[in-house]
């Protein structure tokens, strides 16, 4: 699973940055005035393209889905790529979010590759055998090199993987791990994975950062030191770590004993630049000082897609939901009636208007549809059909409040200024919940300190409610799912229900994709029933080419697959 913000032993998750923080950003300048007019409106009222399902004012399609980008031509010496936040980490132990995983996925690899169309296809194991519910053997490819020019083997499997179930790593994905009982070398390039219990969903998740492989060496030297700045790490990647100047920038220089040769990267560097403030990221793409970037704001796609001299953008598969999320289930929110009416007291077509430009498709799931392909189309139609809907109703909302004898209590929502679609949609929940007669209290964070939301419960003590770009790192929807079970680490709200816990744990012992997917579409309607979290929208993969470089696929999967490689000049 993939959520947006980092934690300790489990996974993470926030609009800001440090686990899995799936954020998207919107940049250019809205006034005060013109935000809290939109507020106002939103309570009270060369390449394979694919129609995206969203319409624009004249009827048309807002925007295409591109499998793919214009093949380059030629190597180049170097291109910048913007970032909207610093990495948390290059640990791929703590890698739960966007930033972390974008430079991560050119520098680290995992067991399995994760394709632009979301299937999966051999990385460093060539294949997987499953020979009895509770066994997963990995054959592990033979002639791949660290960057420092030793040899991958077996070892280095099982001390990466190993990290996840260590206590004193504390690894954000161990929840991945919750079944693993031991991790073995069975052969000089073989590895056994041997589980407490059957689980289907363990092996999906090497395409992620719970199946990265390091030196077992790097491990040992590194210490806590491996993947600060001042250590970098030492993978198998097109890319290996040259710099990283805090606060600044991260630079990557070609792996030239690269085993794959289709993905020899047509770059010599890569470099990350840090640029938290979207107008001058978007600035930045329009004069050419910054040749690439992910999450585009969605205010500015407009202007982007018009500027046709200075680049192309483009829009991919995904994976994430704009949330809602509950973290307090013992106050105001205690009541599933109050959670129930502040998402009805929220004009969702308007916001996706307002916020995200049309780029976003109103949902009633917390996760795409894009995330159960494995599944037969008729058990996910029926597992989205079957989830509440909260239909925009604002006097229905206050009936409920009123019910719930909820009317003036208060609530601590957290924000911080990510980007204009964020503070619109910040500011047309709080101006929701204020129509219905709750007392909402704004408390703004820096983007930093908003991200530790996901990965410190102490930070979210006094919190009652903040907003999060969930994304998944996999097509198995219970990955999504499983975050909710009774004391998971990103079950931010202390939710427990004993029904769905038992639909999600044996929905993992089932090998059968369509029974598999049959209990998690049942666990899916009880946490929507219960309202446990409160999805908004979900939301497109955005990619900025300027005319200089391509290659690139605008997909989620650039952030477990090294998509810095096919960039080159054209």
């Amino acid at each position: 699973m993939k959520p947006p913000t980092a934690p300790p032993p489990a996974p993470p998750t926030a609009y800001g940055a440090a686990v899995r923080l799936k954020q998207r950003t919107t940049p250019s300048r809205i006034t005060a005035v013109g935000v809290a007019a939109v507020v106002a409106g939103l309570v009270l009222g060369g390449c394979g393209v694919r129609p995206a399902g969203v319409t624009d004012a004249a009827g048309g399609a807002k925007f295409t889905l591109s499998d793919s980008t214009p093949a380059p031509t030629k190597e180049i010496d170097n291109f910048n790529w913007a970032m909207y936040a610093e990495p948390f980490s290059l640990d791929y132990a703590y890698a739960f979010d966007y930033p972390d995983n974008t430079v991560l996925s050119n520098v680290c690899e995992s067991l399995f590759r994760w394709n632009s169309d979301l299937s999966t296809s051999p990385g460093l194991a060539t294949g997987v055998e499953n020979p009895d519910p509770l066994t997963w053997i990995y054959t592990i490819r033979q002639g791949v090199k660290f960057h420092d020019g030793s040899e991958m083997t077996a070892d280095d499997v099982v001390a990466s993987l190993s990290r996840h179930v260590d206590p004193e790593v504390g690894s954000f994905w161990a929840s991945a791990y919750q079944n693993v009982e031991s991790i073995e070398k069975t052969g000089d390039f073989e590895v056994t994975v041997t589980t407490t219990r059957p689980d289907y969903v363990f092996n999906s998740s090497l395409v992620g950062a719970t199946g990265v492989v390091e030196s077992a060496k790097t491990l040992e030297a590194a210490g806590k030191d491996y993947g600060n700045s001042s250590t970098g790490v030492n993978c198998t990647g097109p890319f290996q770590f040259e710099q990283w100047e805090a606060g600044e920038s991260i630079t990557l220089k070609r792996f030239d004993d690269y085993w794959d040769p289709e993905l020899k990267a047509k770059s010599q560097r890569v470099t990350f630049k840090m640029l938290p403030d979207a107008t001058s990221r978007i600035n930045a793409f329009q004069t050419g000082e910054i040749d690439g970037g992910f999450a585009i704001p969605s205010n500015a796609m407009d202007i982007l897609k018009a500027n046709k001299d200075a680049g192309s953008l483009y829009f991919g598969e995904d994976t994430s939901v704009q949330s809602m999320v509950f973290t307090n289930l013992g106050g105001t929110f205690q009541d599933v009636r109050v959670r129930k009416a502040l998402m009805m007291a929220i004009n969702r077509e308007a916001l996706i208007k307002a916020a995200e430009q049309g780029y976003a498709k109103k949902t009633d799931a917390l996760t795409t549809k894009s995330v159960w392909k494995d599944v037969p189309a008729a058990t996910s139609d029926e597992a989205f059909d079957g989830l509440l809907s909260t239909p925009y109703d604002v006097e229905e909302a206050k009936k409920l409040v009123k019910e719930a004898g909820a009317e003036g209590s208060k609530f601590v929502f957290a924000t911080a200024s990510l980007n204009a679609a964020f503070d619109i949609t910040a500011r047309a929940i709080a101006s929701a919940a204020k129509e219905i007669g709750l007392d909402p209290e704004i408390q703004t964070m820096s983007n930093d300190k908003y991200t530790t939301l996901f990965s410190d419960p102490e930070a979210r003590k006094n919190v009652d409610l903040l907003v999060t770009s969930w994304y998944l790192s996999s097509t198995e929807p219970l990955e999504m799912y499983s975050v909710l079970r009774t004391g998971d680490f990103s079950n931010y709200g202390g939710w427990s229900n004993p029904e769905f816990d038992d639909l999600v744990n044996t929905a993992y012992t089932m090998q059968d994709p369509e029974a598999r997917g049959k209990l998690t579409g049942q666990a899916a309607k009880l946490a929507a029933d219960d309202v446990v979290w409160g999805p908004l929208y979900e939301t497109v993969t955005s990619m900025w080419l300027g005319k200089r470089i391509t290659g690139a696929d605008p997909s989620i999967n650039y952030m477990y697959f090294p998509w810095a490689a096919r960039i080159g000049g054209l």
